[in-house]
């Protein structure tokens, strides 16, 4: 367990603009920051950053918190990891205290399995420095494809002994436990139960996560046998998901957010090649098909993909198809393809850094006129093709979700392939009304599972029943009223007419003493403002942002986040006043405390009207009516305040 002292330190260092930067794409916008959801699919803005709170709001899925639950949130660490990783960012050593063993088994399995992959990772580079098969066969072959000793050491490059057991007896002699061995890949059971390793013999690509820890491998063979599969990577477990992947993202993601592109080839080598190169904004889909969660990861920080292609004609058409997600993403695809018998990797080797930047600029195209280039270059002179062609091509411009751009790309389109523009948009149109009209129905199929009972299953409830009476929402609106003001304001101190030397926080909690909170969350929040009040201690909304209880994380982000702000040239341009709680705080605050009363009194009421109906004798009416009337007066006395008429 990380101890207090050192949770303080790094959250005083952390910079939550900076944590999120490093995985969202932010725009200043006023006071905060804006960027596209990482945990949604969106083309709006909706996720907010502010750096004066200290917490973000993500207002397409309910998201929040501080920078340690954003890690938590994306990148699925447990608290002490996301802690471990911003302690790490900012310099700072972590002090743990011992845990108990089940504890800390149960919470660091994910971890264990990060561990012995990092062990690995060390294993298998100093394997390849420090022995002479390493040196021998693994370091030659990467000296000989070019890659220098800095590259080498920045991306763990290594080599597995050609050796049954070789890493599997070095990390069992560690104390490494086979459980997570066998589950990380790294090793292989036999029907026996003794353990062999899976890499022997191969040159080593540790793959990184988002935050740089090495969560899988690439083992390559150097061995010439056509029954030896060439790569060998690791299988899914629990901390590597391939298609969450891509390599070298970790070490190019700063790049690509700078450069505002992300260059996209195919393997490792490449990827080392072009950024040794100096273009660090490259990373590979490590030979599988893209995928949409691929595709959201560059999304992050770009909206442009440059594809760098090989000169394999049969595998550039092979591959075409399965990029227009890339367009129904929104992004911006170029693509670049290299002479025959080169790809990335070679070519630069072979020409230089400053040949293959010219050559990118030089010949890339968008996708869409390349791709129709290249599928006209087969058809020739066939009609039946050359229409299969068209709609194809329509068929990926009808993926692109702005209207403009595709547009546009139906005019290029139209002079390549030779036929009229407006045949091309009514094809489009047609697809289009077709995808809309299959969306509508998926949807409505999607609703129909939640709204509607099975015709052989009995109804439960003859009449409608409501399952969260008004009163409940309105007291919860009122409490959380209350909650909101607590965390902006608490610990601004008063200075009313008549009242002084107090702070509104310990005001609000002394004045609601006589009331009981309905909302449990509010209730939690506000039972824990009392108690360090009472302790001498002014929780601030930092002291809520960081609470161990999810829900109270949740409501404090709630209260905090705004999804809207005002421009600071709002009155300048439109001449357009708007209201300023701040500006008569008492109003503000002695509102709210006493609408929450009203509303409590209003039920108490309603509860005394209920009784009277009920009471069968008269001494019992009698004090029933006596506590309404009491009761009433303490209404009147409120609404007198509040400047408001009850009806009656």
């Amino acid at each position: 367990m990380i101890q207090k002292s050192t949770i303080d330190r790094i959250m005083e260092a952390t910079d939550i603009v900076e944590v999120i930067g490093e995985f969202v794409q932010l725009k200043k916008r006023g006071a905060n920051y804006v960027g596209l959801s990482p945990f949604a699919n969106e083309r709006t803005p909706s996720f907010t950053v502010s750096p004066a709170k200290g917490i973000f709001k993500d207002f397409s899925t309910g998201k929040g918190g501080s920078a340690v639950t954003f890690l938590m949130e994306l990148e699925k660490f447990s608290y002490p990891e996301a802690l471990k990783w911003l302690a790490k960012k900012y310099g700072i050593e972590v002090e743990e205290t011992v845990e108990a063993p089940e504890n800390r088994e149960e919470e660091l399995r994910r971890e264990s399995l990060m561990i012995v992959t990092a062990f690995a990772a060390k294993y298998f580079h100093e394997a390849m420095l420090n022995t002479d098969e390493g040196q021998s066969i693994g370091l030659s072959y990467f000296k000989e494809r070019g890659f220098t000793a800095e590259t080498i050491k920045k991306f763990e490059l290594g080599y597995s002994p050609d050796q049954w057991e070789a890493f599997t007896g070095a990390a069992l002699n560690q104390g490494y436990k086979e459980q997570f061995l066998v589950e990380s890949g790294l090793s292989v059971k036999r029907e026996n139960g003794s353990l062999f390793d899976r890499y022997r013999g191969r040159v080593m690509f540790p793959i990184h996560s988002f935050t740089g820890r090495v969560i899988g491998f690439g083992g390559r063979t150097l061995k010439k046998d056509k029954n030896v599969a060439k790569y060998v990577n690791s299988p899914e477990s629990e901390i590597y998901h391939k298609s969450n992947v891509l390599y070298g993202l970790y070490f190019a993601k700063k790049a690509i957010r700078e450069q505002d592109n992300c260059y996209l080839v195919e393997g490792y080598a490449d990827v080392l090649s072009v950024h040794q190169a100096g273009v660090e904004n490259v990373v590979a889909s490590s030979g599988t098909s893209l995928t949409t969660e691929q595709i959201k990861l560059i999304a992050r920080f770009t909206k442009n993909i440059t594809i760098l292609y090989d000169g394999d004609a049969a595998g550039i058409k092979a591959s075409l198809r399965g990029l227009d997600m890339i367009l129904e993403a929104g992004l911006n695809v170029k693509v670049v393809s290299f002479p025959d018998g080169h790809d990335p990797d070679s070519f630069v080797q072979a020409k230089g850094s400053s040949a293959f930047k010219k050559h990118i600029d030089e010949n890339k195209k968008d996708f869409i006129l390349y791709k129709t280039q290249i599928l006209l270059k087969e058809v020739g002179n066939d009609p039946i093709k050359k229409a299969d062609v068209i709609r194809e091509i329509v068929e990926s411009i009808a993926k692109i979700p702005d209207s403009i751009k595709a547009s546009v790309f139906i005019q290029e389109c139209s002079g390549l392939l030779q036929i009229d523009e407006r045949a091309l948009l009514s094809e489009l149109n047609k697809m289009r009304a077709a995808k809309a009209k299959k969306d509508e129905q998926q949807r409505q199929q999607q609703q129909s599972r939640y709204t509607e009972l099975p015709p052989d299953e009995p109804h439960f409830f003859d009449e409608p029943v409501e399952l969260e009476p008004p009163v409940a929402k309105d007291d919860a609106y009122q409490e959380k009223e209350i909650v909101r003001l607590l965390l902006h304001y608490g610990s601004r101190m008063i200075d009313w007419d008549g009242i002084a030397n107090t702070y509104i926080g310990p005001f609000i909690i002394a004045e609601l003493s006589d009331v009981v909170f309905d909302h449990p969350v509010c209730k939690q929040i506000t039972e824990i403002y009392r108690r360090e009040v009472e302790n001498g201690v002014l929780p601030d909304d930092n002291y809520f942002i960081h609470h161990k209880d999810k829900e109270i994380v949740d409501l404090t982000i709630n209260m905090l986040a705004s999804k809207y702000s005002l421009s600071e040239n709002w009155y300048e341009m439109h001449k357009i006043t708007v209201n300023d709680e701040q500006a008569n705080m008492k109003a503000t605050i002695l509102g709210a405390i006493f609408h929450l009363k009203k509303h409590k009194v209003g039920k108490m009421l309603e509860d005394l009207r209920s009784q009277l109906q009920k009471a069968d004798n008269e001494a019992d009416q009698e004090i029933l009516l006596s506590q309404y009337m009491r009761m009433k007066k303490v209404e009147k006395t409120i609404s007198d305040f509040l400047g408001s008429v009850i009806i009656k």
